[in-house]
């Protein structure tokens, strides 16, 4: 089952940044930032995106950055963030064995859990 990761509209990006909606979108052109839109033209942003707007405005009112200077820092991070597809490791699809083993320790470590609340409760009233 693959999980959707959460959409913000253009009112919920401004509201979580604290700015106006036209600020987003003169952003938007400046840097260049591709963004979802639905059939109707409406713009959907991810969290990667309120991330990256996020440390835009952190650039411009925080650092004292101009847009030029914002935009070559914003490149040269994310020159350093991406990294090729072939060093990503591969997960490891665990043996039949390891799962009866690690469902064994997790029933261990329910029992373990419930004894310890029980040794809470009588402590508690021995207060």
């Amino acid at each position: 089952m693959k999980m959707q990761k959460r959409t913000f509209r253009i009112g919920e990006l401004a509201k979580h940044l604290s700015l106006e909606r036209f600020v987003i979108r003169f952003w938007e052109k400046e840097f260049a930032l591709k963004t979802n839109r639905s059939h109707g033209g409406q713009r959907f942003y991810t969290e990667d995106d309120l991330c990256t707007f996020s440390c835009i405005k952190d650039l411009l009112y925080n650092r004292g950055y101009t847009i030029v200077g914002a935009k070559q820092q914003i490149k040269s991070l994310k020159n350093k963030i991406t990294l090729p597809q072939n060093n990503i490791p591969k997960k490891e699809v665990p043996t039949y064995q390891e799962i009866e083993e690690l469902k064994k320790e997790r029933a261990s470590l329910e029992k373990r859990v419930i004894i310890l609340q029980q040794q809470l409760i009588k402590l508690r009233e021995l207060l």
